[in-house]
């Protein structure tokens, strides 16, 4: 697997513009990327290695595995979540955003240890694939 071992300073940039509002949570109005290799990554669901749902019912647990299986994808291109530059998070239920904020504020600080939290966007679906998934989030990450 490939090792990124550095990131230069002026690759990447996230910030918030002066003159807008505060961001509503932990992420950041904007990612500006110097021309590189673009990363796609499918949305990430609750699922374990052998493929099995986990967390049914309960979006924190469901979370933890998103993310989990996200580190695990960016490592393969050798990544981590500093190359993130946006993420693109569904949710069932509106009713879910308060302990998603939750989840965010406990565990992004992990994640992204410098507090520069990529751009998100929040969205409110009907369903996803499988009726027992309350989220998915589809990030997209950069490399040098």
């Amino acid at each position: 697997m490939p090792e990124i071992t550095s990131k230069p300073d002026d690759f990447l940039t996230i910030y918030n513009p002066e003159g807008i509002s505060p961001p509503l949570g932990q992420y950041t109005h904007v990612a500006r990327v110097k021309p590189s290799e673009l990363l796609f990554i499918a949305g990430a669901l609750s699922v374990n290695a052998r493929g099995e749902s986990v967390g049914e019912g309960d979006l924190y647990a469901q979370a933890k595995q998103i993310f989990a299986n996200m580190r695990d994808t960016l490592a393969s291109a050798g990544a981590d979540f500093g190359n993130i530059v946006q993420f693109t998070t569904y949710l069932v239920s509106a009713d879910l955003i308060p302990e998603f904020m939750e989840f965010r504020k406990k565990h992004f600080p992990e994640y992204f240890p410098d507090g520069k939290y990529p751009p998100n966007t929040l969205l409110i679906v009907q369903r996803l694939v499988h009726p027992e998934f309350l989220i998915e989030v589809q990030p997209i990450a950069a490399l040098p």
